[in-house]
């Protein structure tokens, strides 16, 4: 069931029923994306809590998992689409200060910090991605998606992404 009820549909796409049931359909999936972010960011704490890893929350273990063997700065991360949050600079420091992650200033740009994981940063890392190598096992198993199903949804997901980035730079 739709929450949204007063939808607009711009001229150039005709007042039809099917673009009103089309851009209804999009601001449905607009939440579900909301919510399973929300979602896995829960799942993602309620996993920490039950190996009793209490000291991070959600994001930071995320942002620990996506930054992996690499060695980023702030702003690679945000380029690179692994966090997109405006906290990642303070979220970066919380896990320097609490050994998570290694600093080092860059030579060439002091204002510029690189970032990379520590043993600790690392044994989170391995605590997500084997949570995240469980749910892709028990999707599979339990019938939910198939691999055709999870590309299906990746190609499209993939295909928004760039229809956004393609919409941001045409109004700048």
């Amino acid at each position: 069931m739709s929450i949204h009820t007063d939808v607009e549909i711009p001229e150039e796409v005709g007042n039809t029923a099917h673009a009103a049931a089309f851009t209804t359909s999009y601001l449905d999936s607009l939440t579900l994306v909301e919510r399973l972010h929300r979602l896995l960011l829960d799942v993602i704490k309620d996993e920490f809590e039950r190996v009793g890893v209490l000291e991070i929350n959600a994001v930071q273990a995320l942002l620990l998992f996506n930054v992996g063997d690499n060695e980023v700065t702030a702003g690679e991360l945000k380029t690179r689409g692994y966090y997109q949050g405006s906290n990642v600079s303070y979220n970066l420091k919380k896990l320097v200060d609490m050994g998570f992650m290694h600093h080092n200033r860059s030579e060439i740009d002091r204002r510029s910090v690189r970032v990379s994981l520590t043993q600790k940063g690392r044994d989170v890392r391995k605590v997500v991605s084997k949570l995240f190598a469980t749910h892709a096992a028990g999707l599979m198993t339990k019938g939910v998606l198939d691999h055709r199903g999870i590309d299906d949804i990746t190609m499209s997901l993939r295909r928004v992404e760039r229809y956004w980035t393609e919409q941001i730079r045409y109004i700048y």
